[in-house]
């Protein structure tokens, strides 16, 4: 009975199209009636038994008229090319595989924190702060001044000449306390004046030139205190900029802290990518000498006549796919590599570029759940976001309170206490001996002297021949000894001297009040400081609200990672037993090479995804950990705290 399959109408066809059908139609029966004789159960034959091989019978097709409608389509000759090596499919350009660098995640993340070239930059922003913060600082550092001075005035021939010199040491300071400022003083000064006695007469300490000269000699050592009552006592402009920078230096540490971790995270997601692109490339070479394999034995089935020819061409062709996609695969490591090595390595040049990097830590797993409620309280209390929220924050306070002061009255005390020394020399200094008359005979001197009148009396009466006086002698005179040193007498050292032992010190207290009228400078930066205070508020709750929805979706991420896990192992080794009984289905001769591939191809892709799974549960939880903002306590890294 003939094949009903066969009971085509091919007077539906014309001309060349009917060849083609029947041609097509009776390959079709011989590959079904072959593929039938191997499906079926027959028992082992023995040597002395023959095997009864059916014949497929073909009905006589119908004349054909040889009158093409169409010119013939051409024959792509199938040409066969040798199996690329395994040393091309994995080689990498600018990678020498000689000295590779066995990384744990641990090292890789040390690293990363030694040569970050990004970390390195927010590393040096935190000491910018603390710089800027010193300078800040220096505003209380105490200024040292020196003021040496001469001058010196040339008076007329009788006028008075001048000549002055003077040493004035100061100091000032601002106190970090009350606003307060203090100023001690040291002060030294000496002045020498001459004049020319109009009248001509000389005395003991006159100089040749006949001029007098005397130098005065002042010494002055004290304080000012000025004290602010008011405004600027519990806060000032330098205190205000000192706070802030303050703050604006541990928001700087903030930052650095948190961008720490996210590159941490980016380092442990770098890790497994790398990891899961060598598995990934490490399960598509196993796939491939599966491939190879399968072509050995269809070689020799071929050369043994048990299977057609066509039979190579469909394992060639699954060969040059699986050899494709082990060089995407080796394409992904590179890319997973370099993306590493950006994070690690410091100098553009460095010779690390050339090297392989093999990690050596694998995927962890733990099967147990996380808790919401905890990770969301902990990221709430760590996150550095937030943590720079409430120090703007504080930011804002200080300028609340500075602006609020800068509203009050100007109110200042002043304050001065000084010690003052005095000193002096002139011509008659120390102790002088003289002898002088009782009542002077100097013309010079008995024109201004009180005593000319009496010593005229004196004189007519001696010069009188009527009293017969005798022989008078002359006025008597008498020795006078005069101390001319007082304790004023003397130079700088004189003038010390009477600054210690200063009995009448300098005191002055006064008050400086300053009312500004209306003061609106001061009002308005008040009331722009508490809108900002609202919107620092309103960021505050927009960043939270951000925060926990990050962290519910981090533990949902590890949620779901962990049961594709478990579900991906479940697939893997169902995978792997469907491999093996298929692979002893095509050895007995019961499967096909297509139904071999597809299964060797499930087991890839099953083995693909299972290292997916744990490689992103492991990023999974390095995420987590960055939104919980417990990436360096997890990790063992301490950072070092600001110095205060």
């Amino acid at each position: 009975m003939p094949n009903p399959l066969l009971l085509l109408d091919l007077s539906y066809y014309s001309g060349f199209s009917r060849t083609v059908v029947l041609c097509v139609t009776v390959l079709f029966c011989a590959n079904f009636s072959f593929v039938r004789a191997q499906t079926d159960a027959t028992p082992t034959p023995t040597p002395d038994e023959k095997i009864a091989v059916p014949t497929p019978t073909v009905e006589p097709a119908p004349t054909v008229s040889p009158e093409p409608s169409e010119s013939p389509l051409p024959v792509t000759q199938i040409t066969q090319t040798a199996p690329i090596d395994n040393a091309v499919l994995l080689n990498r350009v600018g990678i020498t595989t000689a000295n590779p660098i066995p990384l744990t995640l641990n090292e890789t993340i040390r690293r990363a924190l030694a040569n970050n070239n990004e970390l390195e930059v927010l590393r040096e922003d935190v000491r910018i702060s603390e710089t800027r913060l010193r300078s800040l600082e220096g505003v209380f550092d105490p200024i040292f001044a020196v003021t040496p001075s001469y001058n010196r005035n040339t008076g007329s021939r009788t006028g008075v000449g001048s000549n002055s010199f003077g040493i004035n040491l100061n100091s000032s300071q601002f106190l970090n306390f009350g606003g307060a400022q203090l100023q001690p003083f040291f002060n030294n000064a000496s002045s020498g004046s001459s004049f020319i006695n109009s009248n001509g007469i000389t005395t003991a300490n006159t100089a040749a030139n006949g001029s007098t000269t005397t130098t005065f000699f002042t010494s002055q050592l004290g304080v000012a205190y000025i004290q602010p009552l008011f405004r600027n006592r519990s806060i000032d402009n330098n205190r205000r900029n000192i706070r802030i920078q303050r703050k604006v230096l541990e928001q700087s540490d903030a930052d650095f802290r948190r961008r720490t971790i996210e590159i941490i995270s980016q380092v442990q997601n770098g890790y497994w990518n790398l990891v899961f692109a060598l598995r990934d490339q490490q399960n598509r070479q196993d796939n491939l000498n599966l491939t190879r394999e399968n072509l050995r034995r269809v070689e020799a089935q071929i050369a043994a006549g048990s299977v057609a020819p066509l039979s190579r061409a469909e394992v060639s062709t699954e060969l040059a796919t699986r050899e494709s996609d082990l060089l995407i695969a080796t394409q992904q490591v590179s890319i997973s590599e370099n993306l590493l090595k950006q994070l690690i390595i410091r100098e553009a040049m460095s010779p690390d570029w050339f090297a392989q990097l093999m990690p050596t830590d694998a995927p962890t797993f733990d099967p147990a759940p996380f808790n919401l409620e905890e990770a969301v309280t902990e990221a709430v209390a760590n996150r550095f976001e937030l943590r720079r929220l409430r120090l703007q924050s504080e930011i804002n306070q200080v300028d609340v309170e500075f602006f609020r002061n800068q509203a009050k009255p100007q109110v200042d005390l002043n304050t001065n206490f000084a010690f003052n020394g005095y000193a002096q020399t002139s011509g008659a200094t120390g102790v002088t001996t003289f002898t002088a008359p009782l009542i002077s005979n100097d013309p010079a001197a008995a024109a201004i002297n009180a005593q000319a009148f009496l010593l005229q009396q004196i004189n007519a009466i001696r010069n009188d021949s009527r009293l017969n006086l005798g022989n008078v002698q002359n006025i008597p005179t008498a020795t006078i000894t005069a101390n001319g040193a007082t304790p004023f007498d003397g130079n700088f050292r004189t003038a010390l001297g009477n600054l210690f032992d200063s009995n009448s010190p300098s005191f002055s207290v006064g008050v400086t009040i300053g009312i500004p009228f209306r003061n609106k400078t001061a009002k308005a930066n008040l009331a722009g400081a508490e809108i900002q205070k609202t919107q620092i508020e309103a960021q505050t709750r927009q960043q939270e609200q951000a925060v926990i929805v990050e962290v519910r979706n981090a533990v949902q991420s590890v949620e779901t990672a962990r049961l594709r896990v478990l579900a991906a192992r479940t697939a893997r080794e169902n995978a792997e037993i469907q491999l093996r009984g298929e692979q002893k289905l095509f050895d007995f001769g019961r499967s096909t090479t297509f139904l071999l591939f597809q299964r060797q191809n499930t087991l890839t892709n099953a083995r693909n995804s299972e290292i997916r799974a744990e490689t992103d549960y492991s990023k999974a939880l390095a995420d987590l950990q960055r939104a919980t903002s417990t990436t360096l306590r997890n990790n063992n890294i301490v950072i070092e705290p600001l110095a205060r």
